[in-house]
């Protein structure tokens, strides 16, 4: 079965301009019921996958014969996902699969999650290898419910969870009423248990070994396994980072020269003193530097820690929760600012709104940082780190607050050139207006921005057509104010006629040729 990739570059000229025309946002229903009806697969895919659809374009894809054209509905982010929820029970296994496993998307942008009951109907009734992807569909409330669901198919994958469940919570599910559900909770709890883990543990490199060294329960005995005979020169750093580790074989694997083991063991929060004294006198800055992140490091260890030869090492102190604003203003730190300055999802639990506050206020540039990452910042604060004056907290708060204003998203994009940049333009408040200035711009990313404002001139939208830049001249070809003979010459351009046939002003004539024609004919 071809890729999407493939049934796209697969599709010739009028196939092209009729997936244009399914883009059209001036296209009727009529027409795209046309389009859905008659015409290539192509043309279905972007129909169906790439906009919003009216509703009774929707009942018509939901009623379509051809399987591959349901799924493609099933991954659009643009419909309703109650809409998308319809094909929940589809005959065919290749929509079902499609719809567990929704529009493509990364952290932190996830498609808005299906309904609950859908989800729960995917649970309790599709093949576990459908499943696999269907985390990003859930809502976080219903994540976090299905341990105590109703249904018992429910709970069951509510189980796997368990590691993020408390007590009662588990020892409910020990006790459930349904045998399938109470086993499943009885094979995460034996992953607490040391002797259970030695049993188990594969005597080879596999995922199952990786899996159980670095979140189960070590015994003493496969602790000295891999210190004595590892099966993989990753073993010993896999341990190091597990919480059940001895303490005495943390102070062992401090002094280890792989810097792999040294961090896991810095970043252990359950460290005793004896064992972070340890670590601050290890002569690697870098294990240094992740020891300094302890939030219960004492006085005299910050003030070390703080005066340390190692610029990565003071860096790292400087932002301790123990210092005052005061000793954090003595350290000589340098803010980086090769990072990449891109989006983060809301973490859950949620800071504390304090905290986050006297982030905000702070000196400190990555302090202030982290808390324009906030989903959820006061407004007041919006406003406060909008004129920030490190590029990396303007920069963050657009990237992740869905009140981030325009003139601060515009600003970013300007200033910022690093990964995530082109993401700017898709928060909710970035402008259209004025921009038609930007398209002289010696950067192309910024020229493409004068596509976005309605009242750039018909002559400039020509020129930019013929943009050395692919991306500018995709944007100017949808322009509506396209000077028509122009629109005309890129119908018939193999690389931007889709776009043309996209442009809201396309001549109601021209749209009607062109489905007469099944695209091959335009005037």
């Amino acid at each position: 079965m071809r890729t999407p990739e493939q049934i796209w570059e697969d599709a010739d000229l009028p196939a092209r301009r009729l997936a244009g025309l399914a883009l059209n946002p001036s296209a009727t229903p009529e027409v795209l019921l046309r389009l859905l009806a008659e015409g290539p697969l192509a043309v279905r895919m972007v129909l169906c996958r790439d906009r919003d659809l009216p509703g009774a374009v929707v009942d018509a894809v939901i009623a379509h014969p051809d399987p591959r054209t349901r799924s493609f509905f099933a991954v659009n982010p643009h419909v309703d996902p109650a809409q998308r929820a319809r094909l929940v029970d589809d005959p065919e296994w290749l929509v079902r699969a499609h719809v567990a496993q929704g529009p493509r998307a990364t952290e932190p942008d996830r498609p808005k999650p299906l309904p609950d009951a859908a989800v729960v109907r995917i649970l309790t009734t599709y093949e576990p290898e459908h499943l696999w992807s269907l985390y990003r569909n859930v809502s976080p409330e219903l994540m976090r419910s299905l341990a105590a669901h109703p249904d018992a198919e429910a709970r069951r994958h509510g189980v796997f969870h368990w590691s993020r469940m408390s007590d009662d919570e588990r020892a409910a599910l020990l006790a459930d009423p349904d045998e399938r559900v109470r086993e499943a909770a009885r094979a995460c709890a034996l992953h607490e248990d040391p002797a259970w883990v030695e049993s188990q543990l594969p005597d080879r490199p596999c995922h199952s070994r990786t899996h159980l060294l670095l979140h189960s329960a070590l015994s003493r005995a496969v602790v000295e396994g891999v210190l004595t005979a590892p099966a993989d020169e990753d073993d010993t750093w896999m341990i190091a980072g597990n919480p059940t580790l001895p303490p005495d074989t943390v102070v062992l694997l401090a002094a280890d020269p792989n810097p792999k083991v040294r961090e896991q063991i810095a970043g252990r929060a359950d460290l005793g003193p004896a064992e972070r004294h340890v670590l601050v006198a290890d002569p690697d800055p870098d294990v240094r530097g992740a020891v300094a992140r302890h939030p219960d490091l004492d006085a005299e260890e910050r003030r070390t820690l703080a005066a340390d030869p190692d610029p990565r090492v003071r860096l790292a102190v400087s932002v301790h929760p123990g210092l005052s604003e005061e000793e954090r203003a003595r350290v000589d730190y340098t803010v980086p600012m090769d990072r990449p300055f891109g989006a983060h999802a809301a973490p859950w639990p949620p800071r504390d709104p304090e905290a986050v506050r006297r982030d905000a206020h702070s000196g400190h540039p990555l302090l202030r940082r982290r808390a324009a990452r906030e989903h959820t910042l006061a407004p007041d604060l919006v406003a406060r780190l909008a004129e920030d004056d490190d590029l990396g907290v303007r920069v963050l708060l657009a990237q992740n607050h869905p009140d981030a204003p325009a003139e601060l998203l515009l600003r970013s994009f300007l200033e910022y050139t690093g990964p995530e940049r082109a993401r700017l333009t898709t928060r909710p408040n970035f402008p259209c207006a004025g921009l038609a200035g930007c398209a002289d711009h010696e950067d192309p990313l910024v020229r493409a921005l004068a596509a976005r404002d309605p009242q750039t001139p018909p002559g400039t939208v020509d020129r930019l057509t013929r943009d050395p830049d692919a991306q500018v001249r995709s944007g100017a070809a949808r322009h509506p104010n396209l000077p028509p003979a122009r629109l005309a010459e890129l119908l018939a351009d193999a690389e931007l006629a889709h776009r043309a046939a996209a442009n809201p002003a396309l001549d109601p004539a021209v749209t009607r040729r062109l489905l007469e024609t099944q695209g091959r004919e335009a005037r």
